[in-house]
C-alpha cells in the first residue's frame, strides 16, 4: 500500500513538472511569436521609407535636371544589397539626411506636389519606425528576462533559447559600449 502512495505523490509532481514546463514553453512561444509580429511590422515600414526614397529619385532629377545617377546614391546602392533590418534602416537614414539635402540645395523641389507627398510620408514612416523599434525593444527585454532568470532558464537551456539583441544592435553581453551609434 506504501508503495502506490508513493508512486501516486511521484506520479502527481512529475505531472506538475510537466505542466509548468509546458506554461513556461507557451510563455516562450508568445514572446517569439510578438517578436515576429514586430519585426514584420519593422520590414514593412522600412520596405514603405525604402519606395518612398525610390520615387523620389524621379522627382529630384525632373526639378534639379541632375544626373539620375548623382541622386540618392545610397538607395541607388541599397537595390543590390541584402542587409538585415537594422543595417537598412540606418542606411535609409543615411538616405533620408540626402533627400533632406536635395530639399534644402532645390527650392523649386518644395514647391512640387508628389515631392511634399514624399516628404509627408517619410515624416509618417519615422513615427511608425520609432514605435515598431520600443515595441520590438520591449518585447525583447521581457523575453531575455525570461531566458536568464531562474526557474525559466531551465526550459531556455533545454530549447536552447538564448538571449537576443535589441533592434539598436546592442548586446548588453559585450564589453564594447561604441555600438550605440546612430
Amino acid at each position: 500500500m506504501n508503495w502506490i502512495i508513493y508512486g501516486l505523490i511521484i506520479f502527481i509532481v512529475i505531472c506538475m513538472i510537466l505542466i509548468w514546463y509546458v506554461s513556461v514553453y507557451n510563455h516562450y512561444q508568445t514572446y517569439i511569436i510578438r517578436m515576429n509580429e514586430a519585426e514584420a511590422f519593422i520590414d514593412t515600414t522600412l520596405r514603405k521609407r525604402f519606395d518612398l526614397l525610390n520615387k523620389s529619385i524621379g522627382i529630384i532629377k525632373t526639378v534639379s535636371n541632375a544626373k539620375k545617377e548623382d541622386i540618392l546614391q545610397t538607395i541607388i546602392q541599397l537595390r543590390s544589397k541584402k542587409l538585415s533590418n537594422f543595417e537598412l534602416d540606418r542606411e535609409l537614414y543615411e538616405a533620408i539626411n540626402e533627400f533632406n539635402q536635395y530639399k534644402e540645395k532645390y527650392t523649386d523641389l518644395k514647391n512640387n506636389e508628389a515631392f511634399l507627398k514624399i516628404e509627408l510620408g517619410l515624416f509618417e514612416s519615422e513615427s511608425e519606425i520609432v514605435a515598431a523599434r520600443k515595441y520590438y525593444n520591449d518585447i525583447i527585454t521581457d523575453y531575455n528576462k525570461l531566458v536568464r532568470t531562474f526557474p525559466s532558464n531551465i526550459v531556455a537551456k533545454i530549447t536552447h533559447y538564448s538571449v537576443k539583441t535589441y533592434f539598436d544592435g546592442k548586446d548588453m553581453n559585450d564589453d564594447i559600449i561604441q555600438d550605440f551609434k546612430l
